[in-house]
């Protein structure tokens, strides 16, 4: 019996998210029946000897140092951009001309004008983009979005959120793409743009931003750093939510911790990243003597994703997420639609963006201005 068609995909870039989006897509067939088999045609990077290793390790049929020559392989349908962000847009335009469906990881690029730049491509060109916001693929993130969908903690008037990283904190780190700007991106655009996601799809629209911003080691290896290595929003949701936003790189013996959080007129609902399999409630209806949070184990069949993978505590991981985003994409081959498409991530890049001007100005900074 033969099996599903083979879906070719291209993966530019062979770092950490390289091999997390090869690794999603060698196991996304093994937890869902998908209409097609994806199979790892090409990887790409600028150093042979290490793409070469990439490609044998991660499964990959064959390696090149030329992206281009990975875009135009005719074999190659799903261009799968893991590079820095600076290089996502130009990446993304080559892919959409070329007829290929794009998924490109977060940031969808250094700043708003690529990034806007990039999704015009995509459309004109009429093929499937997708933008790599794995996190929603967690079943207790998922979760949250539902039980808030479905007015379980009331009418939404606060949120709040932070990343923490240590990445940044030793000053001898030595200087390279990610304390550039126009290479790394912000702060705020890298980290926040996964948690500006999450608030946008599960409280609404942000109108208006005001935040701060600090670099604390301004040099490095004898180069200036123009990327923020600490900063703060507050925020107005266009449904009358406040919320607030912190993210820093700088945080001793934080590795990468993030948590969200959600108050409402009848609850509270809040995850933390390092317990990843559980989401904690707190119901104002309750009886007073069940007061308090209570922890909700996001692992039942009945919860998002979570009849993929294993019986209730046995428990996923990071690299579930990347499993997840493949299998939904996969399973809405060829016709899409895709989601998140490549559009959202250029509403994320817009108050990231707002985010950004508000702590060079100083001032609250309107989404719409971007």
């Amino acid at each position: 019996m033969s099996g599903p068609p083979e879906v070719g995909i291209g993966i530019v870039g062979y770092g950490l998210m390289g091999r997390a989006h090869a690794y999603g897509y060698t196991v996304a067939p093994h937890v869902r029946a998908l209409p097609v088999r994806p199979r790892l045609r090409a990887i790409s990077g600028r150093d042979a000897a290490a793409v070469e290793r990439a490609a044998a390790a991660y499964g990959v049929d064959e390696w090149t140092t030329d992206w281009r020559e990975l875009v135009e392989r005719e074999d190659v349908e799903i261009v799968d951009i893991c590079t820095p962000p600076g290089t996502h847009a130009e990446i993304v335009e080559a892919a959409a001309a070329a007829g290929k469906a794009v998924l490109c990881e977060k940031p969808l690029a250094a700043d708003h004008v690529a990034a806007a730049a990039a999704v015009a491509a995509v459309e004109r060109a009429g093929v499937l983009g997708a933008i790599g916001f794995n996190y929603r693929r967690l079943p207790a993130l998922a979760l949250m979005r539902q039980l808030v969908a479905d007015g379980r903690v009331g009418e939404v008037r606060l949120w709040r959120a932070a990343w923490l990283s240590d990445e940044f904190l030793d000053p001898l780190i030595p200087f390279d793409w990610r304390f550039e700007r126009r290479m790394g991106a912000s702060t705020i655009a890298d980290l926040g743009a996964h948690l500006v996601d999450l608030a946008l799809w599960i409280v609404g629209e942000i109108e208006e931003v005001n935040a701060q911003s600090e670099t604390f080691t301004r040099e490095r290896s004898g180069r200036a750093v123009d990327v923020d290595e600490a900063s703060a929003a507050l925020v107005r949701f266009a449904g009358g939510a406040r919320g607030t936003f912190e993210l820093s790189r700088v945080c001793a013996r934080r590795p990468c911790d993030f948590w969200v959080e959600v108050n409402g007129t009848g609850g509270t609902l809040r995850f933390d990243y390092p317990r990843l399999n559980e989401l904690w409630f707190g119901d104002a209806q309750e009886d007073d003597r069940l007061y308090g949070l209570r922890r909700i184990r996001a692992e039942h069949p009945s919860h998002p994703y979570a009849a993929d993978w294993w019986p209730i505590g046995q428990g996923i991981g990071y690299g579930t997420t990347f499993v997840n985003q493949a299998a939904d994409l996969l399973e809405r081959w060829p016709d899409g639609p895709w989601e998140p498409d490549l559009a959202t991530g250029l509403h994320v890049q817009a108050v990231c963006e707002a985010m950004e001007r508000s702590a060079a100005g100083r001032r609250w900074v309107a989404v719409a201005e971007i």
